[in-house]
Order: structure tokens, then sequence, then C-alpha cells
């Protein structure tokens, strides 16, 4: 086996688990392409209810996508640009959906925006109803997706470190001037991988979307959620919309891992 130069050996046994992980990986993914119906295929992705699962589902994700990065960016730079009393436990709780079990965040949603939840005062003095609607399901996917904007984008902020900002600084920029102009575009790559990681995971949401927003088809019912209820009724649709999902998470990856290599590139071009 060849190696490439200036690389070290990797060690055969290395090797050997490193082919068994990547085959408990892709094996599954083999498998529903093996299992999936393909003279029925498009029927079955065509159907009323899975065109509406599919569409909602990228109608939300976006608005989340957009949501995770008008509040994203600004807990990003706090976290890596300031320092303040209990900002490592601030910095936990925002991570802690990464961790939670979603079905969880769903409960805890659920109570602060639900009809008789934490917020319920100002939102029937108002006379907003979140619960079990599209709204529901944006809030859903943007709880969940959310700390994978802000990991990457603080990531970043912190591998680029503070000197240009302080130059432009120096050269009397503001502070908003410097962050459009300086800080912005050093992290931009960072921040449309993160904006992609954030659509995908909100794309497949699933538990905290069942719990908060429930199923109503056209309003709440994503993709994954028809895939689950076809699931019993006519499994062949089932395995049909999951491999539609499991391509668009494929370009979704390929184009984070995309962004991330322009990144590097570019953070090597200033250095």
């Amino acid at each position: 086996m060849k190696h490439s130069p200036g690389h070290a050996r990797v060690p055969l046994w290395v090797l050997a688990i490193a082919t068994v992980g990547a085959l408990f990986v892709v094996l599954p993914l083999v498998a529903i392409v093996v299992r999936v119906n393909w003279g029925q295929f498009i029927p079955l992705i065509t159907s009323e209810s899975s065109v509406d699962a599919l569409l909602l589902s990228l109608r939300t994700s976006a608005v989340a996508t957009v949501l995770c990065v008008v509040f994203g960016v600004p807990m990003a730079l706090v976290l890596a640009r300031t320092a303040f009393p209990g900002q490592r436990i601030l910095r936990a709780l925002v991570l802690l959906p990464l961790v939670l079990p979603p079905v969880v965040g769903g409960i805890a949603l659920l109570y602060t925006f639900g009809r008789q939840g934490l917020l319920k005062e100002p939102m029937n003095l108002f006379g907003i109803q979140i619960a079990f609607s599209t709204t529901a399901v944006i809030l859903a996917q943007t709880f969940v997706a959310l700390p994978f904007l802000v990991l990457s984008l603080e990531g970043a902020l912190r591998t680029v470190g503070t000197r240009y900002e302080a130059v432009a600084a120096t050269l009397g920029a503001g502070p908003t001037t410097v962050l459009r102009r300086v800080t912005l575009p050093l992290v931009l790559p960072a921040l449309v991988s993160g904006a992609v990681l954030s659509f995908a995971r909100a794309l497949g949401e699933f538990g905290a979307t069942l719990t908060f927003a429930g199923s109503l088809q056209g309003v709440t019912r994503t993709l994954p959620l028809e895939i689950y209820l076809q699931r019993e009724s006519d499994p062949d649709a089932a395995v049909a919309l999951a491999l539609v999902l499991v391509a668009v998470a494929i370009l979704v990856v390929g184009l984070a891992n995309q962004a991330g290599v322009r990144g590097r590139f570019s953070a090597g071009s200033l250095s």
C-alpha cells in the first residue's frame, strides 16, 4: 500500500478497524438501496402525502437554518470573543441539544410554548398559538440545529485569532466595521459549513417535532415523520422516502466538506 509523502504510516490493525467502522456505516445505506422497489420508485416518492412532507421539510428547514444563522452568529461571537462569569456554563447549555434526546427537547419546548407552558400568559394575551403548528416545527428544528452552527463558528473564530481584527481596529475601524469587513469574511467558510450542517440536522429532526408539533399532513408532518408512518402501512414507500433523505444528506455533507476545505485553504493563505 502506497503512502503519501510526508504522512506517517498507519498500522495495519488501525486500517482493519477503520474498514470495519466504515462498513458499519456504509452497509445499512447499501441495504436501503437494495431494498428499494425501483419499479415503483417515482410513484412512491411523488404521492400527495410524500410530496407534502418533502416540501414542508424543505421550507421549515430553510427557515430554521436562517434562524440558526441569525441567533448563532452573535452567540458564537460572544463565546469566542468575550469573557464573563459563567461563560462555560452558558456554553454547555447552548450546546446541550447536541446530547439531549430530541423527545426531551420537544417536551421542553411544549412546556415553554404550549397552551399551559411557561409563556402561556403573554402568548394568550396576544392570541399566539404555537404548539402543533408549522411554527412549532420550525422552533423544534431550530432548537436541535442551532448548536451545530454555534460550535462550527466558535471553533473557526478561535482558530483565526484576533490579530487581523486588532490591525483593523488600530486603523480606526469600529467594532461593527471590523465584524463586517474582517471577522465574518475570515470565518465565512465555517459559517457556510455550519449553516449546511444545521440545515441537515433540521431536515432530519424527528423526536422534538413529533412531541411539540404533532403529525398533521401539510402542516407539521415532515419527511422523517412521513417515513415513520409509512413504515407500518407501506414499507416500500418508507424505504423510497428514506433513500431520498439519504441522498439529500449526502449532498449536504458534501457541501459542508467543500466549505471546510475552502476554509482551510483560505486560512493557510492568510498565515
